[in-house]
């Protein structure tokens, strides 16, 4: 075997040297260092055959190291000692460069990684005990459930890629415990039609149109912000969703697909319809197909400050406490009640998956029991819709047996 075969170990004595005698046979005898520092030094070869050493006090603490590191390269879980001492900030910052990220995306990964207090700890002391307590610090700060699982889900995922990279082990934030997020059911408001009605009315004449494409075509704000006049077909009564705002660094504003799977045709309501076109003749008169529907600052559209200051001021108005975004949880909720499949309903949403949909409106769809009643009923009142005979017609020998 070579000497530089990858995964070669030998332990040395560095206080004795190996030495010839005249006779040819080979005596160890004390070397210079005997007596000074420690004496044992453990040698492993890398897979890039180099040799990587580390010296131990004693003989049996050595061996076992080797051993372990033996056991792990039968595993597949062997971690070059020179790349274990890599930390996740350092790992991070040239991952994150070859990741193919929008900017928000690159934001709150940064902030993710960043808020973690073991950033600095090598990969090979980096342990579950860390992960689970910033998990708790986060708790204690009080940060809401769905803050700490996202920037978990986050950090989790560069220590993934760690893992895959062979700078770690084994994923040490396997098995972390998070706080309990609140159900949809529970943590969901829907606006009432009178509630949204009355946002309509009270909304500015020019925000009013930005209300109904959320309210009755289930548009997030940046997909609604980023509509252009040609997007809206008023022959086919559709409009297309192909592209989102969203607010970069500073006062830039980006221009992007949308979310993933989330690119669709809305099929809209006549009255929707009389609303954006009167919008147009009122606000966006003219002939430039690309012109913003709704217009912010110069060359851009609304954004995600301008219009929470637009909105803000519109529940004030109408005396609701709402997120811009349960409008579409309303227009979703209307879908379901209308008995549209989830299919339907996710296409209409613009879901990546029916799964999407389910896990978020699955508590708005009626259950097997309450189909099987209704069933029952239209069936009862169908028998019953004819007279039926009260008075008993048997006469009296009829009764006798």
């Amino acid at each position: 075997m070579s000497s530089r075969t990858p995964g070669r170990t030998r332990i040395q004595d560095l206080w004795t040297k190996r030495v010839r005698n005249p006779d040819g046979t080979y005596a160890r005898v004390p070397s210079k260092r005997n007596g000074r520092g420690l004496r044992w030094r453990r040698e492993i070869i890398d897979d890039n055959g180099q040799p990587q050493s580390e010296a131990f006090g004693r003989r049996d603490d050595a061996r076992l190291w080797l051993e372990k590191q033996s056991s792990a390269r039968v595993t597949g879980t062997y971690i070059d000692p020179r790349l274990g001492k890599t930390t996740l900030t350092s790992f991070y910052r040239e991952w994150a460069t070859h990741q193919v990220w929008v900017p928000g995306t690159r934001r709150a990964m940064d902030l993710a990684v960043n808020s973690t207090p073991f950033g600095d700890v090598p990969f090979s002391d980096l342990r579950p005990s860390h992960v689970h307590a910033w998990v708790k610090a986060m708790q204690d700060k009080p940060l809401q459930a769905s803050t700490i699982h996202t920037r978990f889900v986050n950090v989790r995922g560069v220590v993934r890629a760690a893992v895959r990279d062979r700078l770690l082990a084994h994923d040490v934030t396997a098995n972390t415990k998070l706080p309990r997020q609140r159900k949809a059911s529970a943590a969901m408001s829907i606006p009432t039609p009178a509630e949204v009605g009355k946002l309509l009315c009270e909304a500015h004449s020019h925000f009013a149109a930005f209300i109904g494409l959320c309210a009755f075509g289930g548009l997030r704000l940046g997909e609604a912000a980023a509509l252009q006049v040609g997007d809206v077909d008023f022959l086919k009564r559709e409009i297309r969703v192909s592209r989102q705002v969203q607010r970069a660094n500073g006062k830039q504003v980006e221009i992007r697909p949308p979310k993933y799977g989330s690119e669709r045709t809305i099929y809209v309501p006549d009255e929707l319809m009389e609303t954006i076109s009167e919008h147009i003749r009122v606000f966006r008169p003219g002939a430039d197909a690309h012109r913003w529907l709704f217009p912010g600052e110069g060359p851009h559209p609304l954004h995600q400050n301008s219009v929470g200051y637009l909105w803000r001021k519109t529940q004030i108005a109408a005396g609701v406490d709402y997120r811009l975004h349960d409008l579409r949880h309303f227009y979703a909720s209307g879908l379901i009640a209308a008995s549209c499949d989830v299919v339907t309903v996710q296409r209409a949403l613009g879901h990546s998956s029916a799964t999407e949909t389910l896990k978020t409106y699955a508590h708005l769809w009626t259950d097997a029991n309450d189909r099987t009643r209704r069933a029952a009923r239209e069936l009862y009142a169908q028998a019953t819709a004819y007279p039926m005979h009260t008075e008993d017609t048997k006469t009296g020998s009829d009764l006798q047996l």
